[in-house]
């Protein structure tokens, strides 16, 4: 049988090309660059240790509702959005305690967690319409828990095809939305 006159050649060595340089050379390829991510994936955010004075989220209540991208303030609790979301509107509802095991809560700080995970899922339904949301606490490091000193539960809204191919081959999730906007229409829609 006789080769197509425009078949590939075929190499019978593939070489491993150096990424060197790829950010400069325009191809095929249309890469999304997000350095921001870099302070989250360095610690850049994360406490030293996992005293209160270190902790992020014994300090943001301290800050202004939007600066520290407070939705909502409660007694003994507070739900602010995750600075670094997985969706957009990912709250976490944090006791103002410095506690980092669900056991050490109160049953009034559990009482509230609870009522505003609830009343959390009703804004963000009215605001934004997920098709269902993922609820959980991740108890220590090896858990996944990124700030582990100190108790939080995060409340991420989902919607069908949410899962792309950027989280999957590019580690990269595309967020619609910028944190002021998004805090700004939870925080209106709140009761």
């Amino acid at each position: 049988m006789a080769d197509a006159p425009d078949a590939p050649e075929i190499r019978e060595e593939a070489a491993a090309e150096s990424p060197d340089g790829f950010a400069r050379v325009p191809d095929g390829f249309g890469r999304l660059w997000t350095p921001h991510r870099m302070v989250y994936i360095d610690g850049a955010d994360k406490p030293k240790d996992s005293s209160r004075a270190e902790c992020p989220f014994c300090t943001i209540p301290d800050k202004s509702d939007e600066e520290g991208l407070i939705v909502h303030r409660g007694r003994g609790c507070y739900v602010v959005l995750n600075l670094y979301p997985y969706n957009p509107g990912h709250l976490l509802v944090c006791p103002y305690r410095h506690v980092a095991d669900y056991t050490e809560a109160t049953d009034d700080e559990i009482f509230e967690i609870g009522t505003l995970t609830r009343t959390a899922m009703s804004v963000v339904r009215k605001v934004s319409a997920p098709h269902g949301f993922n609820l959980g606490i991740n108890q220590g490091d090896v858990a996944g828990a990124g700030i582990a000193a100190h108790l939080h539960e995060h409340i991420v809204p989902r919607w069908a095809g949410d899962m792309n191919f950027l989280p999957v081959v590019a580690q990269t999730k595309a967020l619609p939305q910028v944190h002021a906007d998004v805090r700004k229409a939870l925080a209106d829609a709140w009761p």
